[in-house]
């Protein structure tokens, strides 16, 4: 999870996937007038804190790992960057993957590269990050129990630019390629392979006990942030650009690495990282020319025309994500009802989804009906997740409400016939029960106050009663965590992040972590033995079916509420500023970015 349209992961790449919160930033600039430079706009109240590109919890978010992949090129750079989700061979250090025919393993070809102090990148540099984490998973961001590195068994070198790693079993060898394989980030081992700065460069990464030695010493170094650009350990680089400044207040300015023989060429030598404190700031600097690639809020649309007319194209980024709100399924009051599919169901057929993407969210949005991203067409969207199993439907909510055992009093249903028959309220559901429910709702947004609203009015009409509490999104997420329904802090209902708050994807849109039984980004303990299935199997099946099984699953069990999935950001761009497309995972690319006119 991560505030200010940043993520903090939860999975395989720096991480596998995550719940991205966004908001927008602010700081002063002066326009770049030079084409030699470019002014980008961070999210706001938005600080980069962290180079390494190895990830920990504390530190990982989507506009660091940017930075950081600008810095060292990842092994497999799967990304959005060039209009589709796909390996971009161009900006990776790996130009083949040769995955055996048994699935069981694969061999990794790496280019002809070269560090920036003109030694070549070899196998030993991947050996170097996969030793790392081996032996400090628990640490790692990107850490999954029974994934990478778990269900890796070996690396072996084959030479300096070949390497094989063998799994615990045949894999989908586009979710190993997409979700695991892109988590590697081949690591300068003859410059950082050692246990403390006076130390010299060995072999110590090759015990695990001198792996962790080398970990603490590259994380403690990676915390004084104000040495990033003077500590020589990050001057050996693979990606196309180099720190040139590095302030802890945000200003990042990155100078094009004139030792970089990859495929991604900077087309700007100079790009200027700014920070902001607000969404006001920010679009002030807009307005003022300091800023070239910047963004507005949806609400701020029906200024399009002013930005237009300065010179700017506005240009929603659309992102590889799903919005929901976790229901507690284990709350003590609640969760009985929760666990009712009728239930649910008159839940998700009181969702206005269309009127909520086109109004509330002012056609920023489009609408999401089950696990897998609507934005973009896939090949993973079953037809039963594209077709809407539950399209709004107050009338036919209360339907399923007064066909098993409720009926209306004071405004609310009412549990009026207990007992597990088909006409009846459910297993748990105890006489009396009243169909109301709190959700802890994201603060200080007007757009998601808006969505709680309109959904309040349509639950009305329902019969069930919905009661929004707010707080800011740090304590929303500390406040609904996994629980057990013993426990004290198990008193919440539903959660929602916020209309900004998304669960961002790696390529390959795995379930693993959100609906699996006790997955780690499984906030509600959703917990159903035939997705469990179905979540292995597309990991490890060699076709689509397993995937759009498991999207037709969840699109019929709704494990959440489904709501519609909004734009990563409305963007700002300057014209005359091209060559790229925005990435739907939510990564920037500098390197991409070219002045055409």
């Amino acid at each position: 999870m991560s505030l200010a349209r940043t993520r903090l992961l939860a999975g395989a790449a720096l991480g596998a996937g995550t719940l991205l919160l966004a908001a927008c930033s602010g700081s002063s600039g002066t326009s770049s007038a030079s084409h030699d430079t470019i002014n980008y706009a961070l999210p706001a109240n938005f600080t980069p804190n962290w180079i390494l590109p190895i990830g920990t919890a504390a530190h990982l978010n989507t506009n660091n790992i940017s930075i950081a992949n600008t810095l060292w090129e990842p092994l497999v750079a799967y990304d959005g960057s060039t209009g589709k989700i796909a390996w971009n061979k161009a900006g990776s250090v790996a130009t083949a993957a040769d995955f055996a025919s048994d699935g069981k393993s694969v061999t990794i070809t790496l280019g002809d590269r070269h560090w920036s102090d003109g030694k070549p990148v070899t196998a030993r540099d991947a050996e170097f990050w996969f030793n790392l984490i081996k032996a400090n998973k628990a640490q790692w961001a990107g850490y999954n129990p029974g994934k990478a590195p778990d269900n890796w068994t070996s690396f072996k070198t084959v030479d300096a630019r070949h390497f094989t790693i063998t799994f615990d079993r045949a894999y989908n060898s586009q979710w190993m390629l997409a979700n695991e394989l892109n988590s590697i980030t081949p690591l300068p081992q003859h410059a950082w392979d050692k246990t403390d700065a006076s130390a010299k460069v060995s072999d110590a990464d090759r015990t695990a006990a001198g792996a962790k030695q080398v970990w603490t010493y590259l994380n403690t170094a990676a915390k004084n942030i104000s040495g990033y650009a003077s500590d020589p350990l990050w001057k050996t680089i693979s990606g196309p650009y180099a720190v040139k400044s590095f302030s802890t207040a945000g200003k990042v300015v990155l100078t094009a690495n004139k030792k970089y023989d990859g495929g991604e060429k900077p087309g700007i030598p100079t790009v200027n990282l700014l920070p902001f404190t607000t969404a006001d700031a920010e679009k002030n600097a807009l307005r003022s020319g300091s800023v070239d690639y910047g963004y507005i809020e949806a609400t701020d649309l029906d200024q399009k025309g002013s930005f237009t007319s300065q010179g700017y194209t506005v240009k929603p980024w659309s992102g590889w994500a799903i919005t929901y709100m976790p229901y507690n399924f284990n709350n003590p009051a609640m969760g009985a009802v929760f666990k009712q599919l009728y239930a649910r169901q008159a839940v998700q057929r009181s969702i206005d989804q269309t009127t909520l993407a086109k109004v509330v969210l002012n056609g920023t949005a489009v609408p999401g009906y089950g696990p897998i991203p609507q934005g973009q067409a896939s090949d993973f969207v079953s037809p039963e997740q594209k077709n809407n199993p539950y399209p709004f439907s107050t009338s036919a909510a209360r339907a399923l409400l007064t066909g098993h055992g409720w009926s209306e009093q004071g405004g609310v249903m009412t549990c009026t016939s207990p007992g597990s028959g088909a006409t009846q309220c459910g297993a748990g559901v105890a006489k009396g029960t009243k169909f109301q429910m709190q959700v802890l709702s994201q603060s200080g947004s007007t757009v998601t106050d808006n969505m709680m609203s309109a959904i309040q009015s349509s639950f009305a009409k329902t019969g069930i009663k919905f009661s929004i509490k707010t707080a800011p999104v740090n304590s929303v997420l500390s406040q609904t965590p996994q629980c057990t329904s013993g426990q004290s802090i198990c008193k919440w209902q539903l959660s929602f992040f916020g209309t900004a708050g998304s669960w961002y994807f790696n390529a390959f849109p795995t379930g693993d972590s959100l609906f699996q039984s006790k997955g780690g980004s499984n906030f509600g303990n959703y917990s159903n033995p035939a997705v469990d299935k179905l979540i292995s199997a597309s990991t490890t099946s060699s076709s689509n079916q397993a995937i759009q099984e498991y999207s037709a699953a969840l699109a019929k069990d709704l494990p959440v509420i489904w709501l519609p999935e909004p734009v990563y950001q409305v963007s700002v761009i300057r014209n005359g500023l091209g060559g790229f497309s925005q990435d739907s995972l939510a990564n920037f690319h500098p390197a991409q970015w070219k002045w055409t006119s």
